[in-house]
């Protein structure tokens, strides 16, 4: 398996080029068209770096990129993010139960190890933690038949001021972020009402348990939910 993740014929995938692959996934997921921008941005490199790599990772058949119309894994390259990124979370989740590190490093530090997991690690990892389905995140972990397990969900910025939520996931690329999603309590599990959304694309007031905060539109949009009164109901895609 480890073999037809990292080479295509003679040409190996490259670990930047899984980088590559796991941002598309995400920002396929999570706003639909994936431009050039936006995976610089990202990745925090320059765009002409970008579109140089996309070529690359099309003679591979990773990705079909169309200038000026958005990139899309294709089955093949999806198939490597997915794998990158069951890797990615299992570490995450055994670098918090194993070795109690901390909440904000963990994506960072998951980033530096997942491309040298071998394919027997990665089974131990995943059956010394009981077959985790999430990461700390609370992101769905995929699983080893490349499955990913999934649950309807909003952003927090989306909900209307009366509904009860609770949070599935929060986006995990910016420690920052999550350092202060920590202080004001909110993590995955968490249940909140949204109180008031102040006009102008102000913030979002919000009550967690007794206490009232104020969560920005920005920190918002990273905050994943569901109703509170319902959960999620899982569905398996491929």
């Amino acid at each position: 398996m480890r073999q037809s993740r990292r080479a295509t014929g003679r040409v190996p995938i490259t670990q930047a080029m899984e980088d590559y692959l796991k941002v598309i996934f995400a920002l396929e997921r999570d706003e639909g068209r994936v431009t050039t921008q936006a995976i610089a941005e990202r990745l925090r490199v320059q765009s002409p770096s970008v579109t140089n790599m996309l070529k690359r990772m099309a003679a591979l058949d990773l990705v079909d990129h169309q200038p000026y119309r958005g990139v899309r894994l294709t089955d093949r390259g999806r198939s490597v993010a997915l794998e990158v990124i069951r890797h990615h979370r299992l570490l995450e989740r055994f670098l918090a139960e194993v070795l109690e590190y901390p909440w904000d490093a963990l994506h960072e530090e998951a980033d530096r190890l997942e491309h040298g997991l071998s394919e027997e690690l990665e089974s131990w990892i995943d059956a010394r933690l009981g077959f985790p389905t999430e990461d700390p995140h609370g992101h769905p972990i995929p699983r080893s038949d490349g499955s990913l397990p999934e649950r309807p969900c909003q952003r927090l910025h989306d909900v209307l001021p009366g509904q009860q939520v609770e949070v599935l996931h929060v986006a995990d690329h910016d420690r920052a972020q999550l350092r202060y999603l920590a202080e004001l309590g909110i993590r995955p599990g968490t249940r909140l009402e949204v109180l008031e959304r102040l006009p102008f694309e102000g913030p979002l007031r919000v009550r967690i348990g007794d206490r009232e905060q104020y969560v920005g539109e920005r920190l918002a949009r990273g905050i994943y939910v569901t109703a509170a009164s319902t959960g999620g109901k899982e569905q398996a895609t491929r």
